[in-house]
This record gives structure tokens, sequence and C-alpha cells, in this order.
């Protein structure tokens, strides 16, 4: 009989499609989640230099808003020994500070040719010092005495004594001076220095307010000035962000790279430093290379999710394509089996309808003729049972709903018994048996029947004419019964060996397109299973095949 082909059919340009087409996206997301990468890196590069100038200034800020004000807190009386133990501090605390000049000064209205006059008022330098951390680090300055010339040559003094003086013209003593004028009034920031006059009370501001109209000598009142003079270069950079700026140096802000080519092997960037330090600046660089890595160790996380996201998605097709195999095999085994099972049912029926036909035509019949008809109706009819019957074993097999009857059965008889009916079936057929270290097995003889029975009719039909030979082997191995069945027949392919015991499969081969409905095996393997043993198969393709079947002697 003509096989048909099935169907369905694998489209294996469809599963490659598939497969191609989630590769590219893979690819292409990829490309998109490294090009996002390296853009957010580049962009991290301008931004968190913000995060990295707030933390390097912060201790000039403290500086600044904490230390500096607090010489307030003096009311203008340090004398030479406490602005010693506050310039040491200073010294200790903030490495950026070069040196500090003190000035103790006193406000009246007494002429004095050395001060800075405004209207009546006159501000005198009583006692100038320069305080200079010592050259090594042992906690002790460097105080030095500034003289009067020398304060008159320095700038720092006059500018702010104007100011003051001017402020003092101009303030509204009946109200608290604002943070504005605070800090345009006593503080003097210029690059690289800040001065500093402690802030009089309103009580005083009103008597230095009152010295300007006083005709009458007035008391003297002191005030103290500091100028700072700082070190920018001398400020710790705080790198809050090493994955991203491989170099911060400050750097004056006209400082550009020497090296022309340089841009095109570091990534650079700047940001100027506030206050006294605005003429200088932090520069930041990174190699290349350096930027590189960062982004590709931010992108392999995210590539990671993506490749697990695409094997994710390949399982689950593999899966679909896996179902689809499955219900694909299903439907042959279904369509084989309805068509081995059409044929096995329609070559019997074909034989009954005509003999039928033959004994209800009116031509007179010989009681020969009658009973030769009687035996093709009888033959046909036992062959429909038998297939009806191995069906109807093969469901109970599965379902469990038959009983083992167990039996002792003497082996060398059984075994003879199966040889010689098949001898008579098949005088071609060469059978031959061995027994060993074994008489006697407690068994169900008709289950053990059935075994029998399907490998010596599988062994036939599946060898060559001048090849059709068996040899049965009965051993005793510890606990168990072996039972062998080694042939000379076709043999069976490797990629097959996992197959035959399926329900319903059959290798294509010459000696299975009829006659063969793929039960044979499947209900020996059924039934070596509900008598709880094992079976196992060695075969090589065109010289033979072994069958073991071993069952358990007390099972």
């Amino acid at each position: 009989m003509t096989k048909q082909k099935s169907v369905y059919r694998k489209n294996f340009s469809l599963i490659i499609a598939f497969i191609v087409l989630l590769s590219a996206i893979l690819v292409v997301a990829l490309l998109i989640t490294y090009s996002l990468t390296r853009k957010y890196v580049t962009n991290e590069f301008s931004s968190k230099k913000i995060e990295v100038l707030e933390q390097t200034i912060r201790p000039y800020n403290d500086f600044f808003y904490n230390k500096i004000p607090r010489i307030t807190s003096y009311q203008g009386y340090l004398n030479k020994a406490s602005a010693t133990e506050y310039a040491s501090s200073v010294f200790k605390t903030y490495p950026f500070v070069k040196s500090v000049d003190f000035y103790h000064f006193e406000i009246s209205n007494h002429p004095d040719p050395q001060g800075v006059h405004t209207e009546r008022l006159n501000q005198v330098v009583r006692n100038a010092y320069h305080f200079t951390p010592s050259a090594r680090d042992t906690g002790i300055i460097q105080t030095k005495t500034i003289s009067d010339k020398e304060v008159k040559r320095k700038d720092d003094f006059n500018l702010m004594a104007l100011k003051l003086g001017n402020f003092i013209q101009e303030v509204d003593t009946s109200r608290t001076y604002t943070s504005e004028e605070t800090f345009s009034t006593f503080y003097d920031i210029k690059p690289n220095k800040i001065s500093y006059i402690n802030n009089p009370s309103l009580e005083f501001l009103r008597i230095y307010k009152d010295l300007l109209t006083s005709k009458t000598s007035s008391s003297v009142y002191p005030q103290d000035l500091m100028v700072f003079n700082l070190t920018p270069t001398n400020l710790v950079v705080k790198n809050t962000h090493p994955e991203l700026y491989q170099h911060i140096s400050i750097q004056q802000v006209l400082y550009y790279p020497l090296d022309a080519n340089a841009g095109e092997k570091l990534i650079t960037d700047e940001i100027a430093l506030p206050g006294a330090f605005s003429g200088y600046k932090l520069y930041f660089q990174s190699d290349a290379n350096f930027g590189q890595t960062e982004v590709f160790r931010r992108f392999l996380p995210s590539a990671g999710i993506i490749i697990a996201i695409y094997i994710f998605l390949l399982i689950i097709g593999w899966l679909i394509y896996r179902n689809l195999n499955v219900n694909h095999k299903l439907f042959k085994l279904q369509y084989d089996f309805i068509n081995n099972f059409t044929h096995e049912f329609k070559t019997p029926v074909s034989v009954i309808k005509i003999a039928g036909s033959n004994l209800r035509s009116d031509a007179e019949l010989s009681d020969r003729q009658r009973m030769h008809y009687g035996k093709i109706l009888d033959q046909e009819a036992d062959k429909l049972n038998e297939l009806m019957n191995r069906l109807l074993s093969f469901t109970q097999l599965e379902n469990r709903s038959i009983l083992i009857k167990k039996e002792e059965i003497k082996l060398d008889e059984f075994v003879d018994k199966y040889i010689n009916t098949f001898k008579i079936k098949y005088p071609d057929f060469k059978l031959s048996y061995d027994i060993k270290n074994v008489q006697t097995f407690q068994s169900d003889p008709v289950l053990l029947g059935s075994i029998f029975q399907n490998m010596i009719e599988n062994a036939y039909k599946y060898s060559p004419p001048n090849r059709k030979e068996q040899h049965i082997t009965v051993e005793r191995v510890k606990k168990d019964i072996v039972f062998s069945f080694k042939d000379k027949g076709i043999g069976i392919p490797k990629r097959e060996v996992d197959n035959i015991f399926r329900k319903f499969y059959r290798i294509e081969s010459q000696y299975n397109q009829n006659g063969s409905v793929g039960l044979g095996l499947a209900f020996c393997k059924e039934l070596v299973n509900f008598m709880n043993g094992d079976i196992t198969v060695k075969s090589k393709l065109a010289e033979g095949s072994e069958f073991k079947i071993i069952l358990p002697i007390n099972p």
C-alpha cells in the first residue's frame, strides 16, 4: 500500500525566519541600549561635576559661613594671643588658607593723621600681625608684626575702613541690618583673599553714628579686621564619582592642555570655583578608554536583561514548536493507526464479503466448497477477533484493569510449546532456545505468552528471507529472570531505538507496509512494566537485534 503524506508539515523556513527576526530584534535592542547608555554616561560626565564641586568646596563654605563670623564673638577685643590661637585653628582645619593678617584698630572722633577719616570718624590701627603656618607640620605658627608703613602700603585696612565709615553714615539704627548689608560691608572678597571686620551691634552703631555729629572728645572703641590669603590649589578635591572622572585638578580659569591632540584621547570638562576661588576651576579629564569601560560596565546589566528576555522568548518559541511537534506526531500516530487498522480490517472484511457472496450465490455448491468457505470465514473472523483483543488488552494494561494470575511455569515446556507452534506456522523460521540456571518460574502464562508471541512474530516479520532465525535464552541472573530474544533481522537505526516502544509508531521499512499497526513492541513494553520488569534492546543495522526482558523472580 502506498504511504500517504501527512497533511501536516514542518515549515522550517518559518522557524528560521522567527529566529532571524528575534536575533535582529536582539541586535537592535543591544545597539539602542548601548547608544543610550553611552549618551547617559556622557550626560553624567557633565552633570555630576556639580556634586564634585559641592563636596570639594564644602570646607571653604564651612570656613566662610561658620569660621570667619566667629571673629564677631570677640566684639573687637582680640589681642595677639587670642588672634594667634584663632589663626592656628584656621591653619589646622583649612589648609587652603596661606596666611592671615590681623588688624586691631580703634574708632573714635579724635583726629589722627595715621588713621582713615570719614567725616568726624577716625579709624586707627593700633596693632597688626601677619600669621603663617610653620614650614613643618608642628602646629606652631609664625607671627610677624606689621609696621605702620606696611599698613599704609597695603590697601586691605584702608578699603575696609572706608566701607565701614560709609556704612555708619548711611545705616538706619532703628532696625537690624540685613544679611546683604553684612556681606557688602563687613566682607570683602577678592581673588584668593577674604577680608572681614567684626560686626558691631546696633548699640555700637548708634554710638559710632553719634560720633559723626559730636564735637566733644569721645572714648575709643575697638574693632578687629582679619584678612585671609588663600591658596586654591590646596583645596582637597573630593572625587565622588571615580567611575566617571579619572583625574580632577584645580587649574586657573585660562588653563588649557598644551597638547593639541589631547582632546582626541581625553574627555574633558570644567566648572568654575566660587567666591574667593573664582580665578580657578575644577578641571575634569578621563581617558577615552576609561570612559568606554564605564559605558560597558553600565551596559552589561542591561545587555544581560535583554539577552535573558531573548533566551526566554526562544524557550517560549521552542516550547510552542515542541507542543506543535508533539501534536503533529500524535496526529501522525492517529493517522497511521486509522490507516493501518483500516487496512487490517479491510482485508478480512473483504474476504468475508467474498465468501459470503459465494455462499449466497444461486450456483450449486458442493460440501467441500461450503466447508472451504466456512473455514475462510472462521479464519478471518479469528483475525478480526485477535486484532480487537489486542487493542482491548492494551487498553486494560494502560488502565491497570488486568489481574496477574500466577502459576508455576515449567520454562522448558513453555518455551518449547511456542517454538513448535511457530515452526508449524512458519516452516522457514529457524528457532532455537537455551535455558540456564532455572527450571520453573512463577508468573501469568497468558501475559508471558503474549510477550513470547510478539517477540517471535516480530523477529520473523523483520528478517530478510535468507536470515529468518532467532535464538531464545532464558537465564537466572541474581533475583531476576532474563529472557533474551536474538535475531539476525534488518536491525534498528540508532535514531529510532527510543521510539520503537511507542504506541502506533512504525519504522518506515518494506517489512511493515502491510500487516503492522505499531502495537507489538508497545504492547510488550506495557506488559513488562505491568509485571514490574524492564525491557532493553541492542541492535545493529543490517545485522540483527537482541531484546532482553528482565522480570523479577519475586515481584
